[in-house]
This record gives C-alpha cells, structure tokens and sequence, in this order.
C-alpha cells in the first residue's frame, strides 16, 4: 500500500489573527499547532517565523529557537523552514539566513534563487552547499514553465541530480487564488517518476486538489497558509483539522499516510 507524506503550513507569510483567530504566529502558537498536526497525521511542518510586529521575517535566531522547541516538544517530526523572499529578501539574504540556521529541510523558490532563471551560478553555489551540509531542498514551482526550468536545471547540473522534491502550487496565478484540480494537469503532463512532489492550493478546494494530486502518485502541503476552509465549506477551527479531514479521504482511497519515521526514509533525510 502506497504511502502519502503530509506536510502543514500552518501559517505563511502573509496571513494574521484577522483572517483566524486560531492562526499561530508566535514560536509557542506554532509548535503547539505542529504538535496536533502531528497527533492528526502529518509527518512535517512548513514553518515560518514573525517578527515583533507579527511581520514575515528571515531570522536565524528565531528559526534556531523553533527548530529547537521542536525537537523537545514534537520529537521526531520533519521541520522544513522556509526561505520566501516576500518581495522583501534578496537572493544572498536568503541565502545568509539558511546557511546561518543549518536546517534539515528547507523549501527554496526556484524562481527566487535565481534571480527570475537568470543567475543559475548563484543557485548552483547554494544548492551545491546544501548537499554539502545535508539540508534536504524542496524546490517550489508556480507553474508548469517554472516546473521545466527544474527540469533543465537538473539537466544542466545546477540542480544536482539528486535533489528530487518538488512543490507545485496550485492557484497562486488564479482570481482570487482560488485553485481547482484542472490546475494540476500542466504538471502532469511531465514525466514525474523519479521524484518525490508535493501539491498545496490556494482556496476552498484545497483538500480535493490534493487529493487529485495523491492520486496521482504525489503528496500533499495542507494548511492555514493557503486554505481556511474544510470540504464541506465551513471555517476550520485550525491546520489540524484540515489534517484530520484529509487523512480520512487518504485512508478512503486505500492509501496509507506516512508517520514520520517513514516520511524520513521515502524523501531520503539524511541528519547532517
């Protein structure tokens, strides 16, 4: 029986306690939500650290004292931290940030690194450290184009060859970034054997995009970050729940979920 990894953002970048009341933004917040995720099924947490102001920041200390609450709290679980530029960040700063912090996972805009695919150099430098240091990269493409641009980068060897996690976003480019499973269909249209990808997407329909993603032989990104709503419409009362609800539909489908001893082995983490 094939089994799905679930990641959760419970967070993001942008959202606040104005859009929910539940949304965690401090390090206690986030852990704790990471820690039901967990209990509910997932395997990793995409995590994002705030600031004084509850602003999105980049900040080596802060990721350090996460990483660390996780670690004695939530024992076990994957943390991938993220790099998102926000349109505040530049490539180097990025780059500063995550070889300051030394995670274990870390989620890299490809778009980002390389300035819009036009410095692969700088991207080749980085990537070739993160092997160097055993930080596993997830590469996060918005669209199909993107997606080909991984692939030739691979091909070229700024990518190295076994970099193979991937993330396609569904919805960022839509109205209202509102996604719906044709958005998948680009993607699917490549070759994908050999890799381990990942689908989130933006809106209501998030859990049915990813479960059309899964059933297609990938894993899924849930949470706060994109997505408020569970399938039935209603507001959930947090990342959780929106766990709970698609570890229901993976397990209707005659799937397993990964737990996250398993999650470690079938995307190949490697403790540096």
């Amino acid at each position: 029986m094939r089994e799905v990894v679930i990641m959760v953002a419970p967070n993001g970048a942008r959202k606040t306690r104005s859009d929910h009341s539940s949304l965690p933004v401090s390090i206690e917040d986030t852990v704790s939500e990471a820690a039901l995720c967990r209990a509910a099924g997932a395997s990793a947490l995409h995590a994002h650290v705030r600031g004084a102001n509850d602003e999105h920041v980049l900040d080596a200390g802060l990721y350090r004292e996460l990483t660390a609450e996780m670690a004695q709290r939530v024992p076990g679980m994957l943390v991938q931290i993220t790099s998102e530029a926000v349109g505040i960040y530049s490539p180097r700063q990025q780059v500063d940030c995550i070889e300051a912090v030394k995670p274990e996972m870390v989620s890299m805009c490809l778009r980002e690194i390389s300035s819009g695919f036009e410095q692969p150099d700088f991207a080749r430098q980085f990537f070739e450290w993160c092997d160097d240091h055993r930080v596993h990269v997830q590469h996060i493409v918005f669209s199909a184009e993107e997606f080909q641009h991984f692939l030739e980068y691979r091909d070229q060897g700024v990518i190295p060859a076994g970099h193979r996690c991937v993330l396609f976003v569904l919805g960022r480019y839509n109205v209202n970034f509102q996604s719906e499973p044709a958005d998948l269909e680009p993607f699917l249209r490549h070759d994908l054997s050999g890799l381990d990808w990942f689908t989130c997407a933006f809106g209501r329909r998030e859990q049915e995009c990813v479960m059309t993603a899964i059933e297609a032989g990938g894993n899924a990104r849930v949470g706060f970050e994109n997505n408020l709503y569970l399938p039935g419409g209603e507001v959930a009362p947090n990342t959780a729940a929106l766990v709970t609800s698609l570890v229901g539909a993976i397990e209707s489908s005659n799937l397993a979920v990964a737990d996250c001893k398993r999650a470690r082995q079938l995307l190949g983490i490697r403790s540096a």
